[in-house]
C-alpha cells in the first residue's frame, strides 16, 4: 500500500498547488475587474466634467453677447432714433455671429440650392415659378447650421416643385 498511498499524497500535493494557482488567478482576476471597472467610472466622469466645462467656455463666450443687448435694450427705451436702434441690433448680430464662428459654428447657404435631405428639412412644397428652379430650396424658413462641417441644425425650408 506504499505505493498508492505516496500516489495519493502526489496526487493531493497536485491539487493544492492547483488550488493554490486558482486562488491567485481568481484573485488577480476580481483586482483586474475592479481596476477596470474604477478605470471606466473614472473615464466617464471626466468626460462629463470635459463636457461641462466646454459648454461652459462656449456660455462664458456668449455672455458679451448678453450684456449687449441689456444695454441696448436700456439705451432703446430712451431713443426715438429707429435706425439707430436698428445698427445695434447689426452689430449686436454680427458680434454673436463671430463667436459662433469662432467654435465652429457657420450658416449654411440654402436659398437656390438643389435640396438635399442630408442638409435641409422640407416643410413643403410649392410650385415652381420657373422650371429651373423645380428640386431646389426656394425659400429658408429656418436657417441651418453646421459646426466643424457637420450638421448642427437641418435648415427648414420650402421646396420647388
Amino acid at each position: 500500500m506504499g505505493s498508492a498511498d505516496r500516489e495519493l499524497d502526489r496526487l493531493r500535493a497536485e491539487l493544492d498547488a492547483r488550488q493554490t494557482e486558482h486562488d491567485a488567478l481568481h484573485d488577480k482576476y476580481v483586482r483586474l475587474h475592479a481596476e477596470f471597472d474604477n478605470f471606466r467610472k473614472r473615464n466617464a466622469k471626466e468626460r462629463m466634467e470635459l463636457l461641462m466645462t466646454a459648454g461652459a467656455d462656449t456660455i462664458k463666450s456668449i455672455l458679451p453677447v448678453l450684456d449687449d443687448m441689456e444695454r441696448a435694450m436700456v439705451h432703446n427705451a430712451q431713443v426715438n432714433d429707429l435706425e439707430a436702434v436698428k445698427q445695434g441690433f447689426s452689430l449686436i448680430h454680427q458680434k454673436f455671429f463671430h463667436i459662433l464662428a469662432n467654435h465652429g459654428v457657420k450658416a449654411m447657404e440654402a436659398k437656390g440650392q438643389p435640396f438635399n435631405p442630408d442638409l435641409h428639412d422640407a416643410i413643403t412644397q410649392i410650385p415652381a415659378p420657373e422650371a429651373a428652379l423645380k428640386g431646389k430650396v426656394l425659400e429658408v424658413v429656418e436657417t441651418g447650421y453646421m459646426i466643424h462641417d457637420k450638421v448642427l441644425r437641418y435648415a427648414k425650408v420650402v421646396v420647388g416643385e
